[in-house]
């Protein structure tokens, strides 16, 4: 059912608040990595698609010269099953420039595991960027050319990995209550927090999706042990508000290329993220069975349940971790 979507509005807003604030190493992020991500902007040559762009978007909104300031005229989104789309209107002034001009987004979203992905990204103004903002963005050109250049990209391997996927409880809620720019920086924080985590246990800190991360393990027991270092690390936090980190795990093989990871045991790992409430690891049938009786873990609440895509039952265990 169509519906308004204030998880999408929210999502949009930390994706604007990004730009503004120049913060360009998370935009990636947000972008679906698909082959069916398209990239629209406003000058003549602006019209991108695949992969590659989820690469170049940090470049290509670096390339924005300083805004000296910015004016949310219209905002709205919304959300029909695993698909939405959000538009904005945005009054900007860039520094250099004698008048703001208008610049006008829209968004499109998919669910991409456990969090929504923009695979359409739409801007344009009323004037070419030369008056608009009074330069021309070609980040992400070059970077197509250079790949044009090189020829295909072959960096693709397969093996066997423990994916762990995190989002967090109420996090509409929580962007609602603390603003765009609290929200920013809380989970910025939380993010890193997450990726020194990864990093210490020998993992692959992949990609933050929205309020979500996605990471890989060569090993069941390490995807474990981080799973409980990161629980520990949000419940000891002193800032307030107090996160409700979820996290699902699987394992299996994998497909990695360009950086990011693929496969059905990608999508499963997704899907059993949805079934954990705040506070909770839960982990396929598979993962358990990885680190056989190792006492450092113990698990409980086996559920036999179903997931949308995937035939049949799965059964899934919860992680004891709080002791």
């Amino acid at each position: 059912m169509m519906r308004p979507s204030p998880e999408l509005l929210a999502v949009s807003r930390r994706l604007h608040q990004a730009i503004l604030a120049g913060n360009t190493k998370i935009l990636s992020g947000f972008f679906s990595s698909a082959d069916e991500m398209r990239f629209i902007g406003t000058a003549e040559n602006e019209y991108w698609n695949g992969s590659i762009v989820s690469e170049g978007v940090g470049d290509f909104f670096k390339d924005v010269p300083d805004i000296y300031a910015a004016e949310e005229v219209e905002a709205e989104a919304f959300e029909n099953g695993e698909t939405g789309w959000s538009s904005f209107v945005h009054r900007v002034h860039f520094a250099g420039l004698p008048e703001p001009s208008l610049q006008r987004t829209t968004l499109v979203f998919v669910l991409d595991g456990a969090g929504w992905k923009i695979i359409q990204r739409h801007g344009s103004a009323p004037i070419p960027n030369t008056v608009h903002m009074g330069a021309e963005q070609t980040a992400i050109q070059r970077l197509v050319n250079a790949a044009r250049d090189e020829g295909p990209a072959i960096d693709q391997t397969e093996g066997l990995a423990s994916v762990l996927f995190t989002d967090l409880e109420g996090s509409t809620e929580l962007t609602a209550a603390l603003g765009d720019t609290r929200w920013s920086r809380l989970i910025n924080d939380h993010f890193r927090v997450l990726e020194s985590i990864v990093e210490a246990h020998v993992g692959q800190f992949v990609k933050s999706l929205g309020d979500g991360t996605l990471s890989s393990f060569p090993s069941a027991q390490q995807a474990l042990r981080a799973a409980k270092n990161m629980q520990e690390a949000v419940q000891s936090a002193e800032q307030e508000p107090q996160l409700g980190l979820r996290i699902g795990i699987h394992t299996g093989d994998v497909v990695q290329a360009r950086g990011d990871f693929f496969g059905a045991v990608v999508n499963k790992a997704a899907r059993i993220t949805t079934t954990a409430t705040a506070g909770q690891i839960m982990v396929s049938d598979v993962t358990r069975a990885m680190v056989g009786g190792a006492k450092e873990f113990r698990f409980s609440d086996s559920l036999s349940v179903s997931f949308k895509g995937l035939e049949g039952q799965h059964l899934i265990h919860r992680l004891e971790w709080d002791s």
